[in-house]
């Protein structure tokens, strides 16, 4: 039997404001009030975010500001998607420690160029030094499932809702198949088995929860199988198709491969590419059709890395 649900989620894939605490007030009260719970009622807190993409140190501390200082909390941070700082917080519930928590990420992808920063994630000594930016990487692994037969840019575009036209970001990306870098912040609240059947009639169950890491190396890994979405799938108990799935792919070429992998009846449609909070959100969407009593079961997912090379599945039920 499940022991951790979800039980409240809120989610803001585009903000305006300059200030991480500015946009995460609004967030975290609305995933509360979706849960029936006030902020002493949470006994565990944890952050996802990046004092790299922030551009100051401890910019995750003054994010606290958001949760307030009274009473004390138990507060934790991952230097990840908030999909990872999700990971903890379900441990922290199932070890016993906690029977409440809050997770939430934020970031302002906007504040400088992305796709050039993202360079710094690849090998340091063969790779970076090159400086090819985080697009014309996923376009590579786009031309190898491409040339591999996997699918069309017709397919490709129909990810988009788009037809393949207009000239090319990077061959043979599009436009379209680039998801929108925007600033954005998501919040979910999870409960323990006893706490979570009195918070909410339809809990979303946390049925499996598994991530995995595939070799830094382009070219130490099949970047068209994605070996790590396939174990961390299976680790979740993934075998069969689930109803619906919210798949985190900045990339359309990406979304086609990860279904490969995460089998469902529906896919959730992906927006802006909110980074540090964009993960957490699809893994939100999908408790969210979980818990309207839209869907019986759902998966969500979440990356990091180039070219796919982290990834997080979390399986849910009612």
């Amino acid at each position: 039997m499940s022991e951790v649900a979800v039980v409240g989620f809120a989610g803001a894939d585009r903000s305006l404001t300059t200030s991480g605490v500015e946009t995460l007030v609004p967030v975290i009260t609305a995933a509360l009030a979706d849960a029936g719970l006030a902020r002493r009622d949470v006994d565990f807190w944890c952050s996802g975010s990046s004092d790299y993409l922030a551009g100051r140190a401890f910019s995750f501390v003054s994010a606290v500001d958001a949760i307030g200082a009274v009473p004390p909390i138990s507060e934790s941070h991952v230097e990840m998607d908030a999909a990872w700082a999700l990971y903890e917080a379900y441990l922290k519930i199932l070890a016993g420690e906690a029977e409440t928590a809050l997770v939430y990420g934020f970031g302002k992808g906007t504040a400088g160029d992305l796709f050039r920063v993202l360079s710094l994630q690849l090998d340091p000594y063969t790779v970076a030094p090159l400086w090819p930016d985080a697009v014309s990487v996923a376009a590579l692994q786009a031309r190898l499932a491409l040339d591999a037969g996997l699918f069309t840019e017709d397919d490709m575009a129909g990810v988009a809702g788009r037809r393949a036209d207009g000239p090319y970001v990077s061959c043979p990306l599009r436009e379209h198949d680039v998801a929108e870098v925007a600033d954005g912040a998501a919040a979910m609240v999870l409960a323990s088995r006893d706490r979570a059947r009195g918070l909410r009639e339809r809990p979303a169950w946390i049925s499996g929860f598994a991530h995995s890491v595939d070799p830094q190396g382009l070219g130490e890994r099949d970047l068209t199988t994605v070996p790590s979405a396939v174990a961390a799938a299976r680790d979740a108990g993934l075998t069969a198709p689930v109803d619906v799935a919210a798949l985190h792919a900045p990339f359309t070429h990406q979304e086609l491969l990860l279904r490969r992998v995460v089998r469902a009846g529906a896919y959730l449609p992906f927006g802006a590419n909110a980074m540090f909070s964009a993960g957490l959100s699809r893994i939100g969407a999908a408790a969210v059709e979980v818990m309207s009593g839209r869907a019986r079961t759902a998966a969500g997912h979440a990356t990091s890395g180039p070219a796919l090379q982290q990834n997080l599945v979390c399986a849910m039920e009612a």
